[in-house]
């Protein structure tokens, strides 16, 4: 069985790398195959580097782009590529435009399509990331649903039994097994002047967030009253459309928020561990923070990781100010004390062994 996994940004490129190395492992042949959603060195290439994953078979160098043209050019690209490749198996994972376009044209093809992270939502059609997962799932044959949760609703919405597979989260096994690694690649805290609970961590990158000044300058003054009640400096690993649209739209950062140039992932998750608390609207983060034992506050109206709010990793707070300082003053205490709910590590190896098992769309 030839595999072809599709990934475009790096969130992707983190989740899937377990993927990666089990089929690395058992020799089986596959293509990685790199839309260029996510295009800088920061943003993509560094991952590759230290996950020490293998180059991308192909790049369509994609880059950024409205929802339309940037999926238009993925799904030419990838149906030219999967036409010549020839995979049995199309691999993706998330909520991504690079999902959407990698499932839609490997499904037209023909080819069996299986999607990492299925059954995920938010319940918001507001986000296009909801659009894009649920569009993902109704196309797939192999959903692997991370957790029993994400199960149900595929359940609820009417997809047939077999397609569905709990396998856990890959996520469980991309930190825990870069830990170690991440911790022999020198002192990233040191660099940075941090030590360890002395600081809070945000991440910001959501298009509902950044894109909308009122939303971003409320973020603004709830992360100046944080740090003016915690006495904690924030810590800020800068996305590029943060970065721009905070120029765009005219907006200064609070005195006790210091931006950082984008960490790859081996120092972000020694910063992410190291942190009082995470405040972010990153799902990722809100996965990686529960497993690590971190706080997280979510700066978004809702999320599609119940799971984690459900054990008390998590709170939900949204864009306003005085619900973010609430927020940070429930969790600040909270560190650690439950247990992780994204599954048993070794889902890159269920994942594997369910396609193998599969030689035919059905």
């Amino acid at each position: 069985m030839r595999f072809s996994v599709v990934l475009g940004t790096r969130p992707e490129i983190v989740k899937m790398s377990p993927i990666v190395r089990e089929l690395q492992r058992r020799g089986l042949d596959f293509a990685l195959v790199h839309t260029g959603q996510h295009y800088s060195y920061e943003m993509d290439r560094v991952f590759f580097r230290d996950l020490e994953l293998p180059e991308p078979t192909i790049n369509l160098e994609v880059g950024s782009g409205a929802h339309g043209a940037q999926t238009g050019k993925m799904l030419a690209g990838l149906e030219r590529f999967f036409q010549e490749s020839k995979p049995d198996v199309v691999l993706v994972q998330g909520d991504t435009n690079t999902v959407l376009a990698g499932a839609l044209a490997a499904v037209k093809l023909g080819i069996l399509v299986g999607h990492v992270e299925a059954g995920l939502r938010s319940f918001d059609r507001t986000m296009p990331e909801e659009i894009n997962r649920v569009m993902a799932d109704h196309v797939s044959d192999l959903l692997f649903a991370p957790t029993e949760v994400s199960a149900g609703n595929l359940r609820a919405e009417g997809l047939p039994e077999e397609r569905i597979h709990v396998t856990g989260n890959t996520i469980v096994d991309a930190v825990r097994e870069n830990l170690e690694i991440a911790a022999g690649k020198g002192d990233t805290l040191g660099a940075l002047g941090l030590r360890e609970g002395g600081y809070i961590l945000t991440t910001l990158h959501r298009q509902e967030n950044v894109d909308s000044r009122d939303r971003l300058a409320n973020i603004l003054v709830g992360l100046e009253r944080v740090g003016t009640e915690t006495g904690l400096e924030i810590i800020w690993p800068m996305h590029p459309r943060a970065k721009k649209n905070l120029e765009t739209f005219g907006l200064e950062l609070p005195s006790r928020v210091r931006a950082v140039n984008p960490l790859g992932f081996l120092e972000f998750l020694q910063v992410e561990g190291a942190a009082a608390l995470a405040l972010t609207d990153s799902g990722g983060v809100q996965e990686e923070s529960c497993i690590l034992g971190v706080p997280c506050v979510t700066l978004r109206d809702n999320t599609e990781r119940p799971e984690t709010v459900k054990v008390g990793a998590n709170v939900v707070v949204g864009t306003d100010p005085s619900r973010i300082v609430e927020g940070v003053r429930s969790m600040l205490p909270r560190r650690g004390g439950w247990a992780c709910p994204l599954g048993e590590s070794g889902a890159g190896g269920r994942i594997v062994d369910i396609c193998l098992g599969r030689t035919n769309r059905g």
